[in-house]
């Protein structure tokens, strides 16, 4: 009885050093005798206790943060640089064999590969062209990483850190140039105005009554605030000047259309309405 649990004791050890369990998102390397027999299948897998050993890679994508990286730009600005990179393994077998640690490797590899792609561009380049550097890194870096089973789908620059300086810098460049824009939206709204002026000008050139319209109408807006004394302008009196010509020429022309009497004298009624219209004048 002693013997068969102990046998059973065993038999229980050894299906629990033979038993591997490979999930869904991993593949298993198996080593037999230190050599690689092959690759296992996600599952319940069987090895030989204490002769094979399987290593489990992930094939998930890994996300890894990029530590700042103090850099100095092709025009001699230090900034601060951090990214993230994301990769994931496409070949378990070079990614166990090939090297030791391959998460720490393309930690140190991304860190070392963001300070060249950046030194070779100016601060400009670097603020305006990051999917350009994105491109650049993650193809040195796929070049590097092929060798190791690895594929670097992503990288991208998370903060760029700018000395105090050049803020301000930036910030009085962003500002003069916000004037320049103002000054010019300024010039091109006189230059148009000018234009329209120049248009009424015309207009009123060629109708003379459109211009004391328009002192009248200026006359109108005066009286609205209630002022006590009013203004007229000069071409309102000329106005009023050629009005009583006017009414003169029109006087003295109804008075000769009025026939005279057979003694040769102009009636009461005609010269009394004469005078009338001329002291109206």
């Amino acid at each position: 009885m002693n013997i068969l649990i102990i046998v059973l004791i065993v038999v229980l050890v050894g299906l629990g050093l033979a038993m591997r369990i490979v999930k869904q998102y991993e593949l298993g390397v198996l080593f037999r005798l230190g050599r690689v027999v092959g690759l296992r299948q996600p599952g319940l897998r069987m090895i030989i206790p204490f002769v094979d050993i399987l290593h489990r890679v992930s094939l998930r994508i890994v996300t890894m943060p990029i530590q700042s990286q103090g850099i100095i730009t092709r025009d001699n600005v230090s900034v601060d640089v951090s990214a993230v990179a994301y990769f994931r393994v496409v070949d378990a077998e070079k990614s166990v064999v090939a090297i030791e640690n391959v998460n720490a490797a393309i930690d140190q590899i991304a860190q070392t590969t963001l300070r060249k792609v950046v030194g070779q561009h100016t601060l400009d380049e670097t603020l305006s062209e990051t999917d350009r550097i994105n491109l650049d890194i993650r193809e040195i870096l796929d070049v590097s990483t092929v060798e190791w089973g690895v594929e670097v789908t992503l990288v991208e620059l998370k903060d760029i850190q700018l000395p105090e300086s050049m803020k301000r810098a930036m910030a009085r460049q962003a500002e003069a140039e916000r004037e320049k824009r103002a000054k010019i939206i300024n010039a091109e709204g006189e230059s148009l105005a000018a234009a329209a002026l120049g248009d009424a000008s015309d207009t009123m050139m060629a109708h003379p009554l459109a211009l004391q319209l328009r002192n009248l109408q200026s006359l109108v807006e005066i009286g609205v605030d209630k002022n006590t004394t009013v203004v007229f302008p000069a071409p309102i009196m000329t106005t009023i000047s050629e009005l009583g010509s006017f009414l003169a020429r029109e006087a003295a022309a109804a008075a000769a259309a009025i026939p005279p009497s057979r003694d040769g004298t102009i009636t009461d009624g005609a010269s009394k309405g004469g005078a009338d219209t001329a002291d109206g004048i």
